[in-house]
Parts: structure tokens; C-alpha cells; sequence
């Protein structure tokens, strides 16, 4: 029996997640929501929600592929009333990617700002000018003055993204530290989830 399965990805995993289904040979769709809603994580449940309506009736199970990423309850209270819809454990798209190793840098030192590839590489966009330090700088203190290092958890640790992590922590007037996690979590995450759909289904 042909089994359906989708993939509803915050957009800050979904090249990872695409990356690793083929490498797998993962019969999966990718439906990515956009990675902006992280800054405005009240409207993450109303986009997965609007995806999921848009794909009622179109397969048998379907994979949320964020964590609860500042909902405060409100995605798992969403997914609750869906049947054959599951999300990925984690609290953060960073405990998506390497739990304990993020609960132990926290716990070492909790003034610590993560970084991913993702957040790394659009930076620029993604937190500099959607929280207006382009045109405001005098409110960096205001959003990272507190935090005491930058923390990159390195997927793909290449020059470029490497160079990428450099030019953000510099952008906040702060050191950074490396930590490599490759995406065997996220992999492990994905594995355990769709191929037990697979043999469920088949």
C-alpha cells in the first residue's frame, strides 16, 4: 500500500529536512511555513493550521516539524484536535537539532545566544532588521545586553557559515563559541517518526 506522509516544516529546518528525506530515501512531501514566524511565534499555530487544512484528506500522517518555539502550549493544543498529526519533541527548533547538548550550554551559561546555520547565514534579515537595529542600533543593548556569548550550533561547519556566525556574534559585541552537532538529532528525530509511519501504514 502506497502511505502518504507530509512534512509541515518551520522554514528554519526545512532545507535540512528535505536534505536528509532524500539522502534517506524518505518518501515525504515538504510543506515549509515561513522562518519569520519565530519572531512572532502567537501566529505559528494559525500557519500550521492553515497548512493542515489545505492538506485535510490529502495524506495519512502528517509530521509538525517545529518545537513548541515560543507557543507556550498553543501548538501541541492545536495539533491535539487533528488525528494522525504528531510534532517532533523539543521546546526549540535548537532542541530539534541537539537537545542535551543545548540544556548543558544553557546550564553552563545561561546568558547564551544560539545560533543555527540558518539563523547564522540570514542574520541580517532575520534579526538585525526585523528587530530594527538597522535603523535603531541604540536598542542592541536593550535586546542582547544580557547575553555573554554566541553559541553556533554548527550543522554543516564550512567556511562559509563559519564566516557567517563570525560576522553575527560581531554584529551583537559578543565572543563565539563552536559547538559541531552536524543534524543527527534532527535525523534521529525524523527517523523514528516516519519509519514507524512507514511500517504502521504498510
Amino acid at each position: 500500500m502506497s502511505v502518504r506522509v507530509a512534512v509541515i516544516a518551520c522554514g528554519a529546518l526545512a532545507l535540512d529536512v528535505r536534505a536528509l528525506a532524500r539522502a534517506r530515501g524518505w518518501a515525504v512531501d515538504l510543506y515549509p511555513v515561513p522562518a519569520l514566524l519565530h519572531n512572532r511565534p502567537a501566529q505559528i499555530p494559525d500557519a500550521v493550521q492553515a497548512e493542515l487544512t489545505r492538506l485535510e484528506g490529502e495524506y495519512d500522517r502528517v509530521l509538525i516539524a517545529y518545537g513548541d518555539c515560543g507557543t507556550y502550549g498553543a501548538l501541541d493544543q492545536l495539533l491535539a484536535g487533528h488525528d494522525g498529526v504528531e510534532r517532533l519533541q523539543g521546546e526549540s527548533c535548537y532542541d530539534v537539532l541537539a537537545r542535551e547538548e543545548v540544556r548543558a550550554a544553557l546550564a553552563d551559561q545561561p546568558g547564551t545566544y544560539l545560533l543555527t546555520d540558518f539563523l547564522a547565514r540570514t542574520f541580517e534579515h532575520t534579526v538585525v532588521r526585523e528587530l530594527g537595529l538597522d535603523s535603531h542600533p541604540e536598542l542592541l543593548g536593550d535586546y542582547f545586553g544580557n547575553y555573554t556569548r554566541v553559541l553556533w550550533l554548527a550543522q554543516r561547519p564550512t567556511a562559509a557559515n563559519r564566516a557567517a556566525a563570525e560576522r553575527a556574534a560581531a554584529r551583537i559585541g559578543l565572543p563565539l563559541e563552536v559547538l559541531v552537532v552536524g543534524n543527527a538529532g534532527l535525523e534521529r528525530a525524523l527517523a523514528a517518526w516516519i519509519v514507524a509511519e512507514e511500517r504502521e501504514l504498510a
